[in-house]
């Protein structure tokens, strides 16, 4: 089912609309990490590191798929709000396109220079035949990774959170069953756990791609939409490669950080890589969730709700503290209890490892919280630039400090750079948020307008064919800064009063006045 984001109470649709995508975050994560816990728990300590060792080249993958993600997710998003289907059906063929051609050269590029990014991260001698092994599968089953997301990015633009949970669910179950199946059955080993990710991925990606093309087939659209736009790729482009700079660039840095981390050997990679799934895990759901503001800001912001977009930032802010707030806590107060997830007892160095970590980094997860839902507005607004700005300062600081201060303070030097780094950059998204920019600068300014004039036209020919002339007196505006589109002709002539008094110049238009 389609959502219309523009409509209701908005701490009542955001909620139920977020609430879907964060058990789909969990899930996502709990099938994230159940490699490495039947890593760490059915074949030892070692194939936990060899799995962990190659996580931060596999986040690079997952960075450019999680940028098609928003990227699709943020026009399609402001598409549907605008009632604009020609051209959101075009727009999600032509990212399933563009899909389809980078995840073949990725996937070719992985395979060619694996190994030799693995040589110079110092991976450990002992765990290197494993971790390629995972790599190597990991990667040749990138374009299903990269499918499923762009297709839960369409969903998510349409304001249906659940539909990608069902999917998400079954093959998370068949995920942890085939792990099982492949270590403990039939064993294979660390490849069995990458085959049976591959497995459960692909069948997930090609079913979520059928299920979203029957689902654009039934939107109105009285014109053929084309099978490929330049415009559309460009606009969507505008969002995705800033994104999938910023976390490529987040990947390259966590891949030095890893490079740090193996020189202490493979059970401090081991600790290190239990610790840092339990922080994804939070972090990332966090992430995925705020997804969900940035649907909600595009959409009202296409549909020219401009107070009804920051009333959902406050809104995305009480939910960060309901989601971490509970995992600071448990992360805090129970590490060992937490670790032993993945690490046996008798693992004491990769335990103390963790518990080093969990004692510095989850306390701030309030302020990252904060800092990923302000950034969720700016993406939803297409105000790349300030997003960016934000993100990268935290890793250039993050890994400057990692290197400054493990001579000075060994491991723990390294664990201190996240919240360091967490801290200084939400003040920065803080700052970038409040000043306005995202919908005072001038392209926002000429963005908007044109779309307010297009709506504007849209509007007087409905009213005309329904309703007849209005007197030019009539004036007033909506609470944002573009007029809602019109979706239908029965609706035209209400829509043409609210917006006579822009059309005729009687009434100054709020956004383009801010």
């Amino acid at each position: 089912m389609n959502k219309d984001l523009t409509q209701g109470k908005p701490a009542k649709v955001l909620w139920l609309f977020c609430l879907p995508i964060l058990i789909s975050a969990v899930f996502q994560q709990f099938y994230n990490m159940a490699d490495s816990i039947i890593a760490g728990k059915v074949l030892g300590e070692n194939a936990l590191a060899a799995v962990g060792a190659s996580y931060p080249l596999t986040t690079i993958f997952i960075a450019v798929a999680f940028g098609f993600n928003l990227g699709c997710s943020a026009v399609v998003s402001k598409l549907f709000g605008e009632k604009n289907y020609r051209d959101l059906r075009a727009g999600v063929s032509t990212v399933m396109i563009a899909s389809a051609v980078i995840g073949a050269v990725l996937t070719a590029v992985g395979l060619g220079a694996g190994r030799a990014v693995m040589e110079l991260l110092d991976t450990p001698a002992d765990i290197m035949t494993d971790a390629m092994t995972y790599l190597y599968i990991y990667i040749g089953g990138f374009i299903f990774v990269l499918i499923y997301n762009v297709c839960t990015g369409v969903f998510s633009a349409l304001g249906d959170s659940r539909t990608p949970l069902y999917f998400l669910v079954t093959s998370s179950v068949a995920n942890v069953g085939l792990d099982l199946v492949f270590t403990m059955v039939v064993p294979l080993g660390v490849a069995g756990l990458a085959w049976a990710t591959f497995i459960c991925q692909g069948l997930a990606g090609l079913v979520c791609m059928l299920t979203m093309f029957g689902r654009l087939r039934k939107l109105p659209c009285a014109e053929k939409a084309p099978a490929f736009s330049f415009r559309l790729l460009a606009d969507m482009f505008y969002v995705a490669v800033p994104s999938v700079i910023q976390q490529c660039v987040v990947s390259v840095g966590n891949l030095l950080i890893q490079w740090l981390v193996n020189g202490y050997g493979a059970s401090v990679v081991a600790g290190y890589s239990a610790a840092i799934k339990l922080n994804t895990f939070l972090v990332t759901s966090v992430t995925t969730v705020s997804g969900g503001l940035t649907n909600f800001a595009a959409q009202n912001l296409g549909a020219g709700q401009l107070k009804r977009a920051k009333r959902g930032t406050y809104l995305g802010l009480g939910m960060s503290l309901a989601m971490v707030l509970p995992f600071t806590l448990l992360y805090s107060l129970a590490p060992e209890a937490m670790l032993s997830l993945f690490l046996e007892e008798s693992s004491a160095a990769a335990l103390a490892t963790g518990v080093s970590f969990l004692a510095i980094v989850p306390p701030f997860y309030m302020v990252v919280g904060s800092k990923v839902m302000f950034d969720a507005v700016l993406r939803g607004a297409q105000s790349m630039a300030s997003f960016m700005f934000a993100t990268l300062t935290d890793l250039v600081i993050r890994v400057a400090l990692c290197f400054a201060l493990d001579p000075v303070l060994g491991i723990e030097g390294i664990w201190w750079s996240w919240p360091i780094g967490w801290g200084v950059s939400t003040c920065i998204s803080a700052v970038l948020y409040f000043s306005g920019r995202w919908y005072k600068s001038p392209r926002a300014r000429a963005k908007f307008a044109a779309l307010a004039a297009e709506t504007g036209a849209d509007a007087e020919a409905a009213a005309q064919d329904n309703a007849g002339p209005l007197s030019a007196g009539s004036s007033g505006e909506t609470d944002g800064f573009v007029p809602a589109t019109v979706s239908s002709a029965a609706d035209g002539a209400q829509t043409e009063r609210k917006t006579s008094g822009r059309k005729t110049g009687g009434t100054k238009h709020r956004f383009l006045h801010a």
